[in-house]
């Protein structure tokens, strides 16, 4: 691992687009066993999810096969999660005779969590709307660089193409100096608090404190 730590005038913001939307109903978890979700509103996991695919379009059922992901909230007294409040983490497996999931994650009774589904439209959605709330909350025209972390995969293995995070980046943010490489795993901040995160594109921005 490599650490950089910067001082003097310099404010860096973090921006991370986990790429992925809600689906279903938000719910508690009501029980679980370190990362294993075993009740979610009292209801075994399987149970919801089955239920819960009896209302999907047939290309959200076709999605859930490969990209299916649980979203956490992570701060507990935010009523309201939009975009960028959840916590995405893969489902990892499953206990089909107790209805459980595994998750990619330590779990604690009362959290509220939903289901989601990432592909490239969606992935495009969230960025978008993450640099649109950046934007909305930081002088435009401040900042003096950027540093991009990005996941393998992204890129143009979801997309189909190269340059579309970096391109919509300049097109929402600036054309400021913007560089970067791809990871497996980025480091980023969700609701105040950082973790390691997997198919994110993760950016860091300089901007002078002052």
């Amino acid at each position: 691992a490599v650490g950089v730590a910067m001082h003097g005038n310099i404010e860096i913001d973090t921006v991370v687009a986990q790429g992925c939307r809600p689906i279903g109903e938000r719910m508690q978890i009501t029980s679980c066993e370190r990362n294993m979700l075993l009740e979610l509103d009292g209801k075994p996991p399987l149970e919801v999810l089955r239920e819960m695919f009896q209302g999907l379009s047939e290309r959200d059922r076709q999605l859930a096969q490969n990209s299916l992901f649980l979203g956490v909230v992570m701060d507990a007294f935010n009523e309201a999660p939009k975009i960028g409040d959840y916590l995405i983490r893969n489902i990892v497996g499953m206990d089909a005779r107790a209805g459980a999931l595994s998750i990619g994650e330590m779990l604690k009774e009362g959290q509220r969590v939903q289901f989601h589904l990432r592909d490239a439209e969606t992935s495009t959605h969230d960025l978008d709307a993450m640099l649109d709330q950046y934007m909305g909350s930081h002088e435009p025209h401040s900042e003096s660089g950027a540093l991009l972390f990005q996941c393998l995969g992204r890129g143009a293995y979801l997309y189909g193409r190269p340059d579309h995070d970096t391109d919509m980046f300049r097109e929402k943010v600036s054309a400021m100096p913007l560089t970067g490489f791809f990871c497996n795993g980025e480091i980023g901040q969700v609701s105040g608090s950082t973790y390691l995160h997997g198919y994110t594109s993760s950016f860091g921005i300089f901007r002078p404190k002052e």
